[in-house]
């Protein structure tokens, strides 16, 4: 298995998840990629042992909103169950 960690994935999710926080709430790409990388969420994904691997894009980007809006990336409906 590969590791979100590994930095091809890690730069795919980055990639895609950053369009998606550019496209809602209207950052510049940069601004948008330092928020990401400022997360709490991107720090998860560095971690090879939460295999984050297994959520998309779209999960990752509701986590890292979950985050902005509640202060906790667990809060995101994909990691509370």
């Amino acid at each position: 298995m590969i590791p979100v960690n590994d930095p091809e994935l890690l730069g795919y999710y980055t990639e895609e998840v950053v369009g998606m926080i550019s496209e809602k709430y209207g950052f510049d790409h940069l601004l948008a990629l330092q928020k990401f990388w400022d997360s709490e969420i991107y720090q998860m994904m560095k971690d090879p042992e939460l295999v984050m691997i297994e959520f998309s894009a779209l999960a990752i980007f509701d986590m890292w909103e979950a985050e902005k809006v509640t202060g906790d990336p667990r809060n995101s409906v994909y990691l509370r169950s």
